[in-house]
This record gives C-alpha cells, structure tokens and sequence, in this order.
C-alpha cells in the first residue's frame, strides 16, 4: 500500500478533517458570547418566516404539531419529539432543519427562501445558549 492511500485512510486525520468541518460550522465569535434574546432575536424571525404553516390549521402544524405561535409551542415540540435541544445545536432538530441538513423533503422554510446566514446563526446561537425564554 502506498503512503499517500495508507495517510487517506488514517483515522487521525479522518477525525482531525470532521473537527475542521465542524470548526467552520459554529466558528467561536466575539458575537458567540453575547446573549440572543428570544424575544428580540428569534421569535420576530419565526413571526415572518413560519405563520403560514405552522399555526393550528397550517400544513406544518397538521403534518408535525409544530405551533409557532409562541415560545411554549416552539419548546413543546412536535407529535414526534423536540424539535429544540437546549444547549446544543448540533442534535436540535430545529438547526437541523433550517439549517438544510435534513432531506430536501423536510427543510425549513417549506415553500420560502431559506433563512440567511446570519439568521441561521442566531439561532443556533440562542439553543446552544440554552435556548431561554428572554
């Protein structure tokens, strides 16, 4: 086997590579450390990109249970779970969705522009804060 296949296959880089990914995923910022406010932060997001669906009577609600009407809904969850893991981003359903690592089928918004970046980044920043009620 030739050095270069036998460093491909390495399980130390292979570990080093997804530590890297994951870096560029949730970069440590100046902003990480300042607190998102469901209030002021999350919730008008939620109010201009989520109404339609997912209000009783809304596709999303009827399909998942998911009420955004207001911060107990979103922590309720869905018939099927959580959606919200405080503290950690990375299994929050939530960020899972609007972040496009779910099948197309099932990302959000369904039928509207996905969030930007920065909205993106607010919200994983409110759950991995603990996703508070402030």
């Amino acid at each position: 086997m030739h050095a270069i296949t036998r460093l491909h296959r390495s399980p130390a880089l292979i570990a080093i590579g997804i530590l890297w990914i994951l870096g560029q995923m949730w970069p440590p910022t100046a902003l990480a450390k300042e607190p998102v406010s469901f209030k002021d932060d999350i919730f008008p997001i939620i109010q201009i990109r989520c109404p339609e669906c997912h209000i009783p009577g809304g596709e999303g609600s009827e399909k998942s249970g998911l009420d955004l009407r207001s911060y107990e809904g979103l922590m309720k969850g869905t018939k099927f779970g959580s959606v919200v893991v405080p503290g950690d981003a990375f299994t929050s359903n939530l960020n899972v969705l609007i972040e496009g690592r779910a099948s197309k089928e099932i990302q959000m918004p369904k039928h509207m522009k996905k969030l930007t970046t920065c909205d993106i980044d607010l919200f994983r920043r409110w759950v991995n804060q603990g996703a508070k009620n402030n």
